[in-house]
């Protein structure tokens, strides 16, 4: 993710969206990350015979090519597949913000490049209001300040785990934040070994 993001956000402020709902168990067997995204919600953004639900948030016009999701309580709880941070990923969504993420999902956010934006109850509800208000809002994220910056001019702190903040500004998962300092480990590793 890039230091700082302004995108249009997608609301979907269902509370308890678990794992198969953001993608179902039936795709899990699939190893191309980019066709997740076409997977991203099926149930609910497809009918039976695999047309788009005109009436589902993502397949609404006006809201192609947002990247950040406002999501409701306790969003991707359930089980712990990846594969629902890949298909959001895959989808283009590049942050989340809810009052609260399952444990698990959360960190599979942070590992794969997906920044869970965690706020209050007020700001959320602030949140939701605005996009009902302004369908198209574009909210910005600092990543580095951890701030989220709403079109009033109000800045709104978020936590984050310092070092998948770091990774996450470094553009690296965990082994390629360890591959890029390969010749500092190297050099402590020389000084340490026996002669």
């Amino acid at each position: 993710m890039n230091q700082v993001l302004r995108a249009c956000v997608i609301a979907l402020a269902h509370e308890n969206i678990d794992t198969d709902q953001i993608i179902p168990a039936r795709f899990l067997k699939m190893t191309d990350k980019p066709a997740l995204g076409q997977m991203l919600f099926y149930d609910w953004r497809y009918d039976a015979q695999g047309n788009p639900r005109p009436e589902f948030v993502l397949n609404q016009p006006h809201q192609q090519g947002a990247q950040i999701l406002l999501a409701g309580d306790n969003f991707g709880c359930g089980s712990s597949r990846e594969h629902a941070v890949w298909a959001l990923v895959a989808f283009g969504f590049r942050a989340i913000i809810s009052t609260s993420f399952a444990d698990i999902f959360r960190n599979n956010a942070l590992k794969n490049g997906l920044l869970p934006i965690v706020v209050d109850e007020a700001v959320h509800q602030d949140l939701l209001d605005l996009v009902v208000e302004i369908p198209n809002v574009e909210l910005t994220i600092d990543l580095a300040s951890q701030k989220l910056m709403l079109p009033d001019n109000r800045a709104v702190d978020f936590p984050i785990d310092p070092f998948a903040k770091e990774c996450l500004l470094e553009g690296v998962d965990e082994l390629g934040y360890l591959l890029a300092r390969e010749e500092a480990i190297a050099r402590y590793e020389a000084m340490r070994s026996p002669p």
